[in-house]
């Protein structure tokens, strides 16, 4: 993650510097592949011996920056110039055509200070893409969009992470009614609603469920808007003052039956009849559906391929199951099903019925015939392969947090955690992420959870406290896909890791892990006591130098005496130990000690015991462990 902080929709991607320290600055942030750096001819000399001038993700261009610009702009999807903004501007103002077409544009300035998302923030990402350089520059991201001040997802970009398609509308009459507080009205029909779960308190969305059918109705007069959430492809009234727009989540499997040898174009033409009588959107077809043996049919796979569209078939033994409304024996005795659009729509929506039952089209001058039926699908398709990312977020401050991590938590389009670790990573989330907290016992739970998001085709990022592998949620998380029988690569899976609290406590009172070292873990409630007490006597009498975790809760306290008692067969009273509690937070408490006097110290859930060995000493402040360097001449 760290050198490939980019997603494939950044890419292709230029960065633009006309200074050596720019050159410099900007070169860490081409390490993906898809990234190229274009600096100034004029920089070549200075560079050498400090930047490799030769790797294949630097250009030099030679000539003014604006005719490289005009050369590249449209080929481009952002573009990251260390520039001044001023000059920016008047570099791209030409080029700018429309915010639904315009590539992000990003300004990070020479001391890495600040990084400005000036163009497309919305639909080219720039502003998200302004959030993960400052997660890898440490920079502070100015995002001067209205929505982000009102901690609103913008709405031209609200479906995007369940593969919702924009439909026609006035997107900036609706933008602007946003930015100015004034209420929206939100038709939703389709679709998931989790984006609705996740608005902040006071928002303009006046959300209901609409059934009208006609073209257009301005039924609430106080709306300043309105957002159709729809398979329906609405004709909007063009002497209507009131700024529509639509949305339209991919619900509609498209169930195929044809003769060998039909046209990809007599296909299309065929669907799209059926849905401009139906009055339905291309833009909400999940994908086509149909028998297996035409898996390999011409017609449908360059249909398929150029709509972008998902091909499934099923056998007809899966078919024929299918109760529908219009069978036919001529089918069944050629294909061993009586139905195959109807039934294959139906199976690929897993819907009780159907949409539209089938219908039979032919074209005069193109052989054969293509039978359609439409089924909604109760769960939108999303298009995209999801993603787990199984973040370490270290022991609770953000500047604790490793640039990957943060890099994965800004990219993520949910957050699943327990709720004090959500919390202690609010600065790093932005509107329109979904943030599901949930208790601290519920770790199953939150693996169940986030898998499932991620095989629906989101970028899930599961967060726990330390280092995500270490007594974290990693292991559940891999064991829970496991027992699913995944596949290792859908969903894909990337683990980060982070600061571990061992690491954390020893940090804050020297070096007390220079030597060898284990963890071992108190708490009993998935690993027997028995085990545990044989794991403590094990280390106590190999002189590792322990860290504890989970040593006391509420109602488990005799564990920690125990252990005490176990390392003191072993080890002298006056061996130091360090109680660290909440290391780098807010409460943070430290006390060194040693073992006679470690009992006589607050220990709960919160802390972790490290106990030294027999060459650990206390200096001053600082618990240290020598590593035996100068006992060698």
């Amino acid at each position: 993650m760290n050198d490939n902080f980019l997603g494939a929709e950044f890419t292709p991607l230029a960065a633009i510097a006309t200074t050596p320290t720019a050159a410099k600055r900007l070169l860490p942030l081409c390490q993906t592949p898809g990234v190229t750096l274009w600096v100034s001819a004029s920089c070549r000399e200075a560079l050498q011996g400090n930047v490799s001038v030769s790797q294949p993700r630097i250009q030099f261009y030679s000539g003014s920056l604006k005719e490289l610009l005009a050369e590249i702009w449209r080929s481009h999807r952002a573009f990251i110039f260390c520039l001044a903004t001023g000059a920016t501007v008047r570099l791209i103002a030409p080029l700018l055509a429309d915010k639904s077409r315009d590539p992000a544009v990003v300004v990070l300035d020479e001391a890495a200070q600040y990084v400005i998302s000036l163009c497309s923030g919305h639909i080219g990402g720039a502003d998200q893409l302004a959030r993960l350089i400052a997660t890898q520059t440490g920079a502070t991201p100015i995002l001067t969009g209205a929505a982000n001040a009102l901690q609103l997802p913008g709405i031209d970009v609200l479906g995007v992470p369940f593969g919702w398609q924009r439909g026609p509308g006035d997107w900036t009459g609706v933008s602007g009614a946003i930015a100015r507080g004034e209420p929206v009205q939100v038709l939703q029909e389709v679709g998931t609603t989790l984006w609705q779960q996740h608005l902040p308190p006071n928002h303009p969305f006046n959300i209901g469920f609409s059934e009208y059918t006609d073209t257009d109705i301005d039924d609430v007069a106080s709306v300043k808007g309105r957002i159709w959430i729809s398979y329906q492809a609405r004709r909007f009234a063009p002497n209507s003052e009131l700024p529509k727009v639509q949305w339209h989540p991919r619900v509609l499997w498209v169930g195929i039956g044809c003769e060998r040898g039909v046209s990809a174009q007599l296909i299309e033409t065929a669907i799209m009849r059926v849905f401009q009588a139906y009055h339905l959107a291309l833009e909400a077809v999940a994908g086509i559906a149909t028998i297996d043996i035409k898996a390999s049919e011409d017609g449908l796979v360059e249909l398929c391929r150029d709509r972008h569209w998902p091909l499934h078939t099923f056998p007809s033994e899966n078919l024929r199951q299918v109760a529908v409304p219009t069978p036919s024996t001529v089918v069944e005795t050629e294909v061993g099903t009586p139905s195959v659009a109807e039934a294959a729509a139906k199976l690929a929506a897993n819907a009780p019925s159907l949409l539209v039952a089938k219908k039979i089209y032919r074209e005069e001058g193109e052989p054969g015939a293509v039978t359609v039926a439409v089924a909604v699908a109760e769960r939108e398709y999303t298009g995209r392969r999801g993603k787990l990312l199984l973040v370490g977020t270290g022991p609770g401050d953000v500047a604790q947090i490793t640039g990957a991590a943060q890099g994965a938590i800004v990219s993520a389009d949910a957050i699943i955690g327990y709720t004090l670790y959500t919390n202690l990573i609010s600065p790093l989330l932005h509107p329109g992420q979904i943030v599901e907290s949930l208790p601290i016992t519920q770790e199953k739970q939150r693996a169940e959870r986030a898998i499932e998001l991620a095989k629906w085709g989101l970028t899930v990022a599961v967060i726990s406290s330390g280092d995500a592998g270490i007594y974290g949620m990693a292991g559940l998380v891999l064991e829970q896909l496991r027992a699913q029988n995944w596949d290792g690569e859908t969903p894909a899976v990337e683990v980060l890791p982070g600061i571990s609290a061992i690491q954390a406590a020893a940090a804050r009172v020297g070096a007390p892990l220079m030597h060898d070292f284990c963890a071992i873990s108190l708490s009993d409630l998935l690993t027997p006591w028995p085990v545990i007490e044989k794991r403590l006597e094990a280390a106590a009498m190999a002189d590792f130098i322990t860290g504890i975790y989970n040593p006391r809760s509420q109602t488990r306290t005799e564990q920690i005496v125990k252990a005490r008692d176990i390392f003191l067969k072993y080890r002298s009273g006056n061996t130091p130990v360090a109680i660290v509690r909440d290391a780098y937070r807010e409460d943070e408490q430290i006390t060194l000690t040693n073992l006679d006097n470690m009992l006589d110290i607050p220990i709960d859930m919160l802390s972790i015991v490290i106990i030294g060995n027999q060459s650990t000493v206390i200096y001053g402040n600082w618990m240290i462990t020598p590593r035996g360097y100068l006992g060698f001449a």
